[in-house]
């Protein structure tokens, strides 16, 4: 096997894993409250960081490391787990599955702008059809108005891009797994005192499918998929193995059908077609390098 297919491999482990995160996370939250399902899973994933990184030996990030480490942490550890648990105890998992669409064009554009790049009128075009889409199956889903949870989903999608793209930069030079690892590890001691209690006596009462839900979110969502995520990013290249993203949202559908019997709705189906062929040719768009501007100082 190539390195290329063996990086597809593991990209499409890693979206799978990241698929059942919405429907999983709207089992979870009919016993815990979204602060609890959010961010609670971040301790159980962060002790196993810790576990990992102790184990390897591997040695503490470096100060300039340390502040990318922050705005990952506060992208995927906290944002996008605590807005889309709050938006699940609000819509369906099939809803926000139409709107987490919106995530493979938001980390480009992230990507772009950490980078100090300037996303070319194809970008910008697609953004304008994909955000349009989203829009408009928001009001019709909703009965004719945006809700607060679209909000919340958007809120985790720009969570989300912003910690995949300053990320994945990273992970060119301290690894991926150990970006995951670390961002686990920076948001612990801000979330143990406020969550911990709460999350275990909601757990006391919790059902076993609660139970199975939380553990899979805690240790598949927000720790092992990453794994494999990453290592298909490093072994198949970014830009071929990220396309395997555009699979996500439509196995998020399936998902949602099969494990919660929501409505297998062909206006949801439409809408994440539009969305992904948008963000296909939007993430692909020719982006030009921002150049500083002219000194003005003379001798």
């Amino acid at each position: 096997m190539t390195l290329e297919k063996a990086g597809m491999l593991y990209g499409l482990l890693g979206v799978c894993s990241f698929s059942l995160t919405l429907p999983v996370t709207k089992v979870v939250v009919t016993a815990l409250s979204p602060a609890s399902a959010g961010l609670g899973r971040a301790l159980i994933a962060a002790i196993l960081a810790a576990l990992v990184l102790v184990f390897k030996r591997v040695p503490l990030p470096s100060l300039a490391q340390f502040s990318q480490l922050v705005l990952v942490s506060a992208g995927v550890v906290i944002g996008f787990p605590f807005f889309s648990s709050w938006a699940m105890e609000r819509v369906p998992a099939t809803h926000g599955a139409v709107i987490i669409a919106l995530l493979p064009l938001a980390t480009a554009g992230a990507a772009a702008f950490f980078a100090g790049e300037r996303p070319g009128k194809t970008y910008w075009l697609s953004s304008i059809v994909a955000c349009l889409t989203i829009i408009g199956y928001a009001v019709l889903s909703g009965f004719g108005a945006l809700q607060w949870a679209d909000l919340a989903l958007l809120g985790a999608v720009v969570s989300a891009a912003i910690g995949y793209a300053v990320g994945g930069q990273l992970s060119k030079t301290l690894g991926g797994w150990q970006v995951i690892s670390w961002s686990l590890i920076i948001a612990f001691p801000f979330l143990v005192v406020p969550i911990a209690g709460p999350l275990l006596t909601e757990l006391q009462h919790a059902s076993w499918t609660v139970w199975a839900g939380f553990g899979y979110i805690s240790v598949v969502s927000m720790f092992l998929g990453f794994f494999a995520w990453y290592h298909g990013l490093a072994l198949g290249g970014v830009a071929r193995v990220s396309q395997t993203q555009y699979f996500q949202p439509f196995l998020s559908i399936i998902a949602s059908w099969l494990l919660l019997s929501e409505p297998f709705t062909w206006g949801a189906v439409l809408a994440t077609v539009i969305v992904v062929l948008a963000v296909a040719k939007g993430k692909n768009a020719s982006v030009t390098v921002k150049q500083p501007a002219p000194s003005t100082n003379s001798r």
